[in-house]
């Protein structure tokens, strides 16, 4: 087996497509406004995809069904930068919400920062902090695997 793409099933696609295209960037390998999917370029050539939910509940016997609301998730977008808090500038600029400004997480050897999509979903920007700046567990673990 092989990763081919994480699809993220959404309500209102023009949205969604204008947020990944024109707010966050990501090239566009299929699709367009107005469509029913699309895909992007997250280092992955089509490694991110969007469709409509009706058209999955439909293919799939399960348009009776409600979308959940209210949950913790059950997956995150997580988009490695060059540089979070240039990455974060840009989206700031662009009109994204952050729900967690940049943030040195020692314990992950990470510098990370947290929004959601227009549908919800959590999406992850993150840079590799130098070696120096991660915790002795996290040293200690990583050893394990060189």
């Amino acid at each position: 087996m092989e990763l081919n793409c994480i699809r993220l099933l959404v309500e209102d696609f023009d949205k969604c497509f204008r947020f990944y295209s024109e707010t966050l960037g990501l090239n566009v390998t299929w699709g367009r406004i107005g469509g029913d999917y699309a895909s992007f370029d997250i280092g992955i050539p089509s490694g991110l995809s969007i469709f409509k939910s009706d058209l999955m509940a439909s293919a799939i016997g399960n348009s009776d069904k409600q979308l959940p609301n209210n949950s913790r998730e059950k997956i995150a977008i997580i988009l490695k930068v060059e540089s979070v808090d240039n990455t974060f500038q840009i989206l700031l600029q662009r009109g994204v919400t952050f729900i967690k400004e940049p943030t040195d997480m020692t314990a992950w050897g990470m510098r990370v920062a947290y929004f959601r999509d227009p549908e919800n979903n959590l999406i992850e920007i993150w840079s590799e902090l130098a070696k120096d700046q991660w915790d002795k567990d996290l040293l200690d673990e990583a050893r394990l695997y060189e």
